[in-house]
């Protein structure tokens, strides 16, 4: 198996163990053009999912600071949105990491 082939799958299934960090490494440390493209993929892919973090803590803040007793739909809202998009690029890199580790898109 060649190595570039896994250390390219490796960056798109690291969003199960070591998230931004390995498809950062991978990027700087590499010379190879294709296992660097698929590391600057599989990194902006894992920061999509830090994109809706803002606007939950915003949503947060401002549940507490006013203090209200009525249901709080933004923060609830941007949680869900959260966990949807977080849940689907997630499936998304472990299949694209799948097809990369099986040959079919190398």
């Amino acid at each position: 198996m060649e190595t570039n082939r896994v250390l390219s799958s490796l960056s798109y299934l690291s969003v199960l163990f070591a998230g931004i960090l390995f498809p950062l490494v991978v990027f700087l440390v590499t010379e190879d053009k294709k296992t660097k493209y698929h590391a600057k993929k599989a990194l902006l892919s894992q920061l999509i999912m830090l994109v809706p973090f803002p606007v939950v803590v915003y949503s947060a803040i401002t549940q507490i600071v006013m203090n209200q007793t009525e249901v709080p739909m933004l923060f609830i809202s941007s949680v869900i949105i959260t966990i949807l998009l977080c849940l689907i690029v997630a499936v998304w890199n472990i299949v694209k990491g799948i097809k990369i580790f099986t040959n079919e898109s190398y």
